[in-house]
Formats: C-alpha cells, structure tokens, sequence
C-alpha cells in the first residue's frame, strides 16, 4: 500500500533531521521525503499533525515467554506491546524453554513471528549448549538459522577455560558475544545491590564487585582474542569507568544499560515492594547518575527495556522470594523521552540511544541484516507516530503486555505512541 504521512515532525538520528515534512511509502520503503512528488497516489494519507514521526525503535533485550513460558506472556500479547510502544525490532535472549542451542527452535521461533507479520525479531543464540556453560553451541548452524549474535543470557559462564575458547572461536568467524557482566559466586542469595539501603532493611546484598570482577574476566580474555563483546545491563559507577578505559584503548566493545537503572535507585524499593526485584538490582543514586553521565559522553552506546514478564504467582510474593524481571518494552519511549527532560539532553540525542546506535550494535555483528534506526530514502518504513505532548498513567488498563508487574505502576509518563508501522503497514494504532 502507497502511504502519505502528512505535516509530522520528522526526528532522525543517523541524517540529523527535525523538521516538519511529508514522508512518502511505497513497496515497504520510504521513497519521499519533503515535497510529494505528484505521479505519487497515496492509497492512504496519514495527518500526523502535532505528531513526532521518528524511527522504529530497536529493543536491545526483549523476553516474548515463548517457547516455554506462555502462562506468563505470549508471542502475542507482547509483540503487541512492542509495537503499542512503537518498537519495531526487538532482540530476543535464548534463555527460552527449551533454550535456543539448536537450528530447529531458532527457525521455529522466527516462523511464528513471521506468521503474526509484526515487529522484526532477531534472536540471540546460546553460546553453550542448555546456556550450561560447558559446550559450545554450533554457532554457524545458529547464524544460518537467523541468530544475530551469542548469548548465555543471565547464566554466567563459571569455567573461564570454555569462555576462552568460546571468544577464539567466535573471533575465526566474527560473531559478537552478548555478556551480562557478573560474577555469580559473590552474590549467592542477593537480592538489594549492598549497601546502606540493603543493611538497614536486612536485605541480602550484591556487591558491586560481582560486576568490576566480570568485567576485569571479560576484558582481559577480549584483549588476547580480539573477539568483538556487547555487555549488556551494566548497573554501577564503577562497572562504567572500566567500560570507559577499555573502549579508551580501543577494545571491540559496546554496552547498554536498562531503562530501570536510569530512572530508578535501590531506595524506590521502599517497604519491599516486589516490583522493583530486578536483575541487575538497583543501585544508590551515584550509580544512577554515574549512568546518566555515561549517556551523555558516549561510555553507553543504548538503552533497553529489559522486557522480562512475570506472572501473578512470581511476583505477588516476599520481595527476596519474587521472581526478577519487570515489564517495559511498551515504556521504552516514555522513559527515555522523561530522561531527556530531566537532564536537558537534546531530543535526537536521546532518540539515538534506542534507534541508530542499537542499530549499529546488531548491523556490526550481522551486516547481512536489512538496514533498520533510521528513516531516510530508500530505508525500511519501520517507524512510529508519537505525541509528545500527551501524557499517560501506567496501569493495567494502559498496559498491553500480558504482565502488569513494572515499578514505574501509577506514574505519570510523558508521551504516546499513536501509530506504528512496519514495512510500511500500519501494525498498531490507538483507538
């Protein structure tokens, strides 16, 4: 279908452009921008008069619960959450049930996205077989079956004698591995980040160093194997200046961190409330300022969601026994436009952060994949229609997600996406 959108304001990133113009689609791609030219017939004129047109946005960790897990969400109920929230691509970890370590679950799980002609998926494959840590996967099997990357999710690899082996191969054929950053064995039973917050309610504590001496792992195996590395959710100050030092001597390296860690600190848990039992848990406000400064000096390349549904019978529980993870992939927008007013950080700044720099992050590991971040001539027309100027409540009848469980329930949230399309069909649009 031929479509006009009208009178928006077009924000891109990668070309630099606020402006307020027409965007010609035809065939799934955008072929006009400015000007209509007049051969053009729009099947459909679009008006998106007060309205932002901007990029589809690129989620760097998105968990749909399928296979494995449907009780708690459905292939479904969260790409449609994905797409009220105006992300069009979303990157999904392997840590599934069963875990995707084989060519037949990757194919089958990119068939059933194909089947709902949604949002883009792109999956993660497991660097180790059953994300074990034991035995590598077989990577170019995984790679031709459409992972765009390796992963073991949150399972950390303990035997650093296979990570080794692990980033040598994947160097020989240049695949990018997608490390959380942490040292399980110094955290066993936390469930606070430590500190005064965590030893005044008698919570028990994950030390920072869980992340430094990972990341001390991490770095020291990519210097002597070159490997290419994204570490993903780094949460802490320190954890940053090391990120800071080795991209400094130019190691392979990009990170991202979660929407919650800019937002929030381990003080929001307040009277134990479940909602906030994340992973990485939340740290002290020098954390979160230590992240929003990496955002501005380029130390995080992208924001994520961190899109982890939970169900009634994982969350509605003590806060040390609830289940880690949080809805958010439909917040994504929201919060990073809240983070730029806060801290005066320009717009197409902040809007790279989930567009054109995740999308450099998935084009270095996989070059053959279809260009996405950005809306120029001749590129996908992945892109959403947003009112800045509205403002929304967070709560079970604004939320898609088949999950509730988020600790931004009740706030007040700036800006709402009104329409999304992927290649160049209108997918989502509010009532």
């Amino acid at each position: 279908m031929k479509i006009l959108i009208k009178n928006g304001r077009l924000l891109d990133p990668k070309n630099g452009i606020d402006q307020i113009c027409d965007i010609s689609i035809a065939s799934g791609r955008v072929v006009g921008i400015g000007p209509v030219d007049p051969a053009f017939e729009a099947k459909r004129v679009i008006d998106a008069q007060g309205l932002a047109v901007v990029p589809g946005l690129i989620d760097l960790s998105v968990r749909l619960r399928e296979p494995g897990f449907e009780h708690r969400a459905t292939l479904e109920s969260e790409m449609n959450a994905s797409l009220a929230g105006g992300v069009t691509s979303l990157v999904i970890p392997p840590d599934t049930d069963p875990v995707l370590d084989e060519p037949g679950l990757v194919e089958m799980l990119k068939h059933r996205a194909k089947q709902l002609n949604q949002a883009n998926l792109y999956p993660l494959g497991a660097m180790t077989q059953g994300l074990k840590g034991e035995i590598i996967t077989e990577m170019a099997e995984l790679t031709e079956a459409g992972c765009v990357a390796f992963s073991q999710a949150v399972h950390p690899l303990i035997d650093y004698g296979v990570l080794y082996r692990t980033m040598l191969y994947a160097k020989t054929f240049d695949y990018t591995l997608w490390l959380y950053p942490f040292d399980a064995s110094l955290s066993k039973g936390g469930v606070a980040a430590s500190g005064a917050f965590a030893s005044r309610t008698g919570l028990a504590g994950v030390p920072v160093q869980a992340e430094t001496i990972a990341l001390h792992v991490l770095f020291e195996l990519q210097k002597s194997t070159g490997v290419r590395l994204h570490l993903c959710r780094v949460s802490s100050a320190a954890g940053l200046d090391l990120v800071r030092k080795a991209k400094a001597e130019g190691l392979p390296v990009t990170c991202d961190v979660s929407i919650n860690q800019i937002h929030l600190i381990d003080q929001d848990i307040g009277f134990f409330d479940s909602n906030y039992r994340l992973d990485p848990p939340l740290r002290s406000q020098r954390d979160r300022d230590a992240i929003r400064q990496g955002l501005v000096d380029g130390t995080i390349d992208a924001i994520c969601s961190d899109h982890t549904p939970v169900d009634d019978d994982g969350k509605l529980l003590p806060f040390s026994e609830a289940e880690q993870g949080a809805t958010g992939v439909e917040l994504l927008f929201s919060l990073v436009y809240k983070w730029a007013i806060e801290t005066k950080t320009p717009l197409l700044d902040a809007l790279a952060k989930i567009t054109t720099q995740p999308a450099d992050i998935l084009l270095s590991g996989a070059p053959a994949l279809p260009p996405c971040g950005h809306l120029e001539i001749g590129a996908p027309a992945d892109l959403a229609l947003v009112d800045l100027d509205a403002e929304w409540v967070v709560n079970r009848e604004s939320i898609f997600s088949q999950s509730c469980h988020t600790p931004f329930f009740g706030y007040e949230l700036p800006a709402k996406v009104k329409m999304t399309l992927v290649g160049g069909r209108v997918v989502w649009e509010s009532a």
